[in-house]
């Protein structure tokens, strides 16, 4: 059983480009998003600046780590990840920080708040201790519903609104889907690559597929060896061309970052939580494991929300070459009913009586960075 180091509902990532605050980062982003202009320029000046000027803050504290968040702020910030997490960075004492607030709302039309931060990761430094809290009227937090998928989070007299990812209108275009397939959500992953999630009952498999309804925010590569692989220069996602639709599917992401719970690590944690219609996830999680009957939510997740059904088909690859077996097999099997089974990396064990392989915890992706 694979434990990936999530959190309990909070992802967090930390870039390791950011020289501020990663919020404010964000922010911009999200204005360059709405207005065209030149790109934002980031220096070395600024880096050294921050990381050596002396800063005050109880990072023990997790109230006090929570005001300076939310001070950093502005009144309303946009949520893009599909499972509400809203990753932020900071440094102190030095040091890199990263954590998010995630916005989780029940079934039931109750919000659960969760909020996380610890000490970044690196390739010399993989374990670091984790805050974890919820945010509720014990801790002084007042949240309040404003809209279906807007949420106003107020401590210590400031208030911000979280703006959640709106995606409810997404569907894949007509003759996008395979014969077999269903369409289970529109995903907007946090490396800000969008996807749609779908499984294909005939051959029991999950893919995700590139969404290119909008301009994807990536510049792509061919593989030397296979012009159908491409791969992106600033995320590592390598998608495959199909041969029998015009769509890519995603059949890999650079290892390191998988490891190390960046960006990057692809969209098994994004998950279109918000626009699962019913049973349709839980059935096709069931479809493939059907030992987990019983035991997992419509979500996918096990009681108590820590642990989650992990839905990653698709490679962790540290060269380029790795993936070329995808070619060969998909070259293989053109004609074959079975042609999309090549695009699953890792199929679900089930001759096994534990969990399966394919779970994932829901605290520190959940806890994710």
């Amino acid at each position: 059983m694979r434990e990936r180091r999530t959190s309990l509902g909070l992802h967090f990532k930390g870039k390791p480009s950011a020289l501020v605050v990663a919020v404010l980062a964000a922010t911009a982003a999200a204005a360059a998003a709405q207005d065209a202009g030149p790109p934002k320029l980031d220096t070395i000046e600024a880096y050294v600046n921050e990381v050596t000027r002396a800063t005050t803050l109880d990072v023990k504290d997790p109230m006090a780590v929570l005001a300076f968040v939310l001070n950093s702020l502005p009144d309303r910030v946009n949520v893009y990840p599909t499972e509400n997490y809203y990753y932020f960075n900071f440094y102190y004492g030095g040091g890199p920080y990263a954590g998010n607030i995630r916005i989780e709302p029940g079934d039931d039309g109750k919000v659960t708040v969760h909020f996380v931060y610890y000490e970044d990761w690196s390739e010399w430094r993989q374990e670091s201790p984790l805050t974890h809290v919820v945010l509720d009227a014990s801790r002084g937090v007042t949240v309040e519903k404003l809209e279906r998928l807007v949420y106003r989070l107020t401590y210590g007299g400031k208030s911000v609104v979280f703006a959640l990812n709106d995606l409810s209108q997404v569907r894949p275009p007509d003759g996008f889907l395979a014969p077999g397939e269903i369409f289970i959500g529109p995903i907007f992953d946090e490396s800000a690559i969008r996807f749609f999630l779908v499984y294909n009952a005939k051959l029991k498999v999950f893919l995700y597929i590139l969404d290119e309804t909008v301009k994807v925010a990536e510049d792509f590569f061919p593989a030397e060896r296979s012009n159908r692989i491409l791969v992106g220069k600033r995320t590592g996602f390598a998608f495959y061309k199909d041969h029998l639709r015009d769509r890519k599917i995603l059949i890999g992401v650079f290892e390191a970052n998988y490891r190390l719970n960046t960006h990057f690590d692809g969209p098994f944690d994004q998950l279109p939580d918000n626009f699962i219609e019913g049973e349709m996830l839980r059935n096709a999680i069931l479809d493939v494991a059907p030992r987990l009957k019983g035991h997992i939510d419509r979500s996918g997740s096990f009681p108590g929300g820590a642990v989650r059904f992990e839905i990653k088909p698709y490679a962790s690859y540290r060269t380029v070459s790795e993936l070329y077996d995808v070619d060969k097999c998909v070259t293989s099997r053109l004609r074959r009913a079975s042609y999309y089974t090549c695009f699953v990396a890792e199929p679900v064990d089930e001759s096994s009586s534990a969990p399966p392989a394919a779970v994932r915890t829901n605290v520190r992706k959940k806890v994710k960075r």
